[in-house]
């Protein structure tokens, strides 16, 4: 009886560390281009880190016909693009401080994360 008693707390902490707490890598390092899709709710990838006080050009692809994802912000740099319908488009982000910086929709719907080290 205690070895199933311990084998279910096993697999009930797996699930809360599979459903809850586990984020996979979604990290884009800045390796040359930089491109994201927008597809099914989300960045694609997530999170991208670029070096600080140089600017970098990112590409962004959406692909969710959804109209919230038609907008992209980034607030702390000024920046607001207009995302077509599976057409890319090209965002600059200039040479900036070292820091985080998200990036959403204009309902937050759609979030992301700009790491600049």
């Amino acid at each position: 009886m205690l070895w199933i008693n311990l084998a279910g707390m096993a697999l009930i902490a797996l699930i809360i560390w599979w459903f809850w707490t586990y984020q996979p890598p979604n990290i884009a390092l800045q390796t040359g281009a930089i491109d994201i899709i927008v597809k099914d709710g989300v960045y694609q990838p997530s999170k991208i880190k670029i070096s600080a006080n140089k600017g970098t050009t990112v590409t962004f692809t959406r692909r969710d016909p959804s109209s919230c994802a038609e907008t992209l912000l980034i607030p702390d740099l000024e920046i607001n693009a207009t995302l077509p319908l599976n057409k890319q488009v090209s965002v600059v982000i200039p040479a900036s401080p070292q820091g985080c910086y998200a990036f959403h929709c204009q309902m937050k719907m759609y979030v992301g994360e700009l790491i600049i080290e």
